[in-house]
This record gives structure tokens, C-alpha cells and sequence, in this order.
């Protein structure tokens, strides 16, 4: 049989290693640049934000409106078969898995200020997010994120259609 005594150093050894091994990653952690932070908002809101900090969110009813008035391009960041399944009306395919190949036939005829919407589907979905981002590197200024976009349109039942357009067919002005 193994002593109490055995038993119990062996326990102190243990939890002298776990504590030491939190101390050290809480340590590289903190010398280390662009560390992850301990505490923070991890919310959806806080999420979409841009570089700058700038809320990159757009609620259903703002995007409505610029969907009714024609001012806004819609780009489904989803997968092609995703997208065939069904999308916002007129949205253009742009699937962020597959940016090189679309992004210029996405994107060609629309001006640096045009008002861009990306969605995809599901609240932890950052596919809309990581568009967005990228297209406002790549030069456009006005570029939003409706977050669970998908479902909320059609929880709401507002326009969609099905099929496969190719990207520079689709668009809504």
C-alpha cells in the first residue's frame, strides 16, 4: 500500500506544477505583444467592429429600408451551395471560403462609397464579419455586417430567391 504520507506529497508536487504552469502562461501572456486579453466583451455587438473600433453592425429594420430603396448591395458570404439553397434577393455571391476567385466580379461595378450589407447565417458566424473587413481594405467605405443576416430575413419573411447566379448577374443597386 502507498503511505498517506506518499500520497500527499505527491498532491503538494502536483498543484505546485499547476500553479507554477498558470503563473507562466499568465506571464507570457502578459509580456507577449497582442496577448489575449483575460476579460472582455465577447458579445456579437462587440464583435463587429472594425480595426479602428468603429461598430461595423447594421440592424434588420436599416437594412430593410436600404434593401426597399435600392441604396444597398447585399453580399451573401456564404458557401455557393448555401447561397443556392437560397439568399436575400439580389444578393451577390461572395463567399468568403472563396474570396480570390468572386471578390472582382463581385465587386467590379460598385463605386468605393457604395453601401455594402454582408450577412451569412448563425450569430457565432464571423464569415460576414471577415468580408466585410476585407472589403474595406480593399478600398470600400461604407460596408456593414447584418449579423445572422440569413435567418433574420427569413425569420421576418422579407424577399429571397434560390439559385446560382454568378456574382456579377446578381446585385440589388
Amino acid at each position: 500500500m502507498i503511505s498517506t504520507t506518499v500520497c500527499n506529497r505527491s498532491v503538494r508536487q502536483v498543484s505546485a506544477i499547476v500553479v507554477i504552469s498558470i503563473l507562466l502562461a499568465l506571464s507570457v501572456n502578459a509580456l507577449r505583444p497582442g496577448g489575449i486579453p483575460l476579460v472582455k466583451d465577447w458579445s456579437v455587438k462587440a464583435r463587429m467592429v472594425d480595426e479602428s473600433g468603429l461598430d461595423m453592425g447594421i440592424s434588420l429594420d436599416d437594412s430593410v429600408r436600404a434593401f426597399e430603396d435600392g441604396h444597398a448591395v447585399f453580399l451573401d458570404a456564404r458557401s455557393l451551395s448555401e447561397y443556392a439553397q437560397g439568399h436575400i434577393k439580389g444578393a451577390r455571391l461572395l463567399p468568403f471560403e472563396e474570396l480570390d476567385e468572386y471578390v472582382i466580379d463581385a465587386t467590379a461595378d460598385l463605386s468605393p462609397e457604395a453601401l455594402i450589407i454582408t450577412y451569412c447565417d448563425g450569430e457565432a458566424c464571423m464569415l460576414s464579419h471577415d468580408l466585410a473587413l476585407y472589403l474595406k481594405d480593399f478600398g470600400f467605405e461604407r460596408v456593414y455586417v447584418l449579423t445572422n443576416g440569413w435567418s433574420l430575413w427569413v425569420d421576418n419573411g422579407l424577399p429571397v430567391e434560390q439559385g446560382s447566379t454568378l456574382p456579377q448577374e446578381g446585385g440589388q443597386g
